[in-house]
């Protein structure tokens, strides 16, 4: 017997799931969403960077130990990032606001090239815009280069960019493979403030442990300090690709996602 609804799955239009509909289609709502998601995780997150870092910041004196104001600061990083998830901004976009994250959708074929490579400039162009207010921060901001990442000392860069790499591939690991089951995909967001902690606690003295390319262009655009586009570009990009390929495993059999989404599985796109 035939499907009568078939002839409507062909014609329906779904972005996230790597079919939009005509296939050309441009979907600016979503690009719009990113935008404003990315400004808010720069503006919002690399501020608690400021506050735990900055000279002579709260933080700083409430917490002398360095090693907890690494955990703490990514766990409130991550923390911006979940509520952004489960945001309208996840709702329309599905909050990706890291272009490797966009990059191993879209690997996937959750996203179809045009919407990924938009998806990215809108990211690129959210974090100029939640940048320029850190400057407000004055010279607590400035102590720390407006809270651009930055390798650590003597690390040379095939190690920074490695590091990225890793601290990378194991946050899309832990954020898509939760997405992808049905039992955890309603907890996603969670994944992002534990997750966070535990690899800037461990990987900060490397890279600065961003694992997403346009939070360290950002703010080290209104520092006016240079960021090696081989640590934060590449490194974070390589990362993605580890993940898509593990995942494609057939020994391995980890569950891959069905939507370009980290929360708001059960809408329309």
């Amino acid at each position: 017997m035939q499907d009568e609804r078939a002839p409507l799955r062909l014609t329906q239009d779904r972005p996230l799931q790597g079919g939009p509909f005509p296939p050309t289609k441009l979907h600016p709502g979503l690009y719009l969403a990113e935008f404003i998601g990315t400004a808010l995780l720069i503006l919002v997150g690399v501020s608690i960077v400021i506050l735990m870092f900055g000279q002579g910041s709260p933080g700083s004196r409430l917490i002398p130990s360095e090693g907890l104001r690494l955990f703490l600061t990514g766990g409130l990083f991550g923390s911006v990032g979940a509520l952004l998830a489960i945001s309208p901004i996840g709702r329309i976009s599905g909050a990706h606001i890291n272009p490797a994250v966009t990059l191993a959708f879209w690997l996937e074929g959750k996203l179809a090239w045009r919407d990924a490579s938009l998806y990215i400039l809108a990211q690129f162009a959210g974090r100029a815009v939640g940048a320029v207010p850190l400057l407000a921060w004055g010279p607590m901001g400035q102590s720390v280069a407006f809270g651009a990442t930055r390798p650590g000392f003597d690390v040379p860069v095939w190690a920074a960019m490695l590091g990225e790499a890793g601290v990378t591939f194991l946050l899309i690991l832990a954020i898509l493979t939760t997405a992808a089951h049905p039992n955890t995909r309603r907890f996603t967001p969670l994944v992002l403030p534990a997750v966070l902690s535990v690899l800037v606690w461990l990987e900060a003295s490397i890279s600065g442990a961003s694992a997403n390319p346009a939070r360290s262009f950002g703010p080290a655009l209104v520092a006016s300090v240079s960021m090696n586009p081989w640590i934060y570009i590449a490194g974070p990009s390589l990362g993605a690709i580890l993940y898509v390929g593990l995942v494609r495993l057939e020994a391995i059999r980890l569950p891959r996602v069905t939507v370009a989404r980290l929360f708001h599985f059960h809408v329309g796109v």
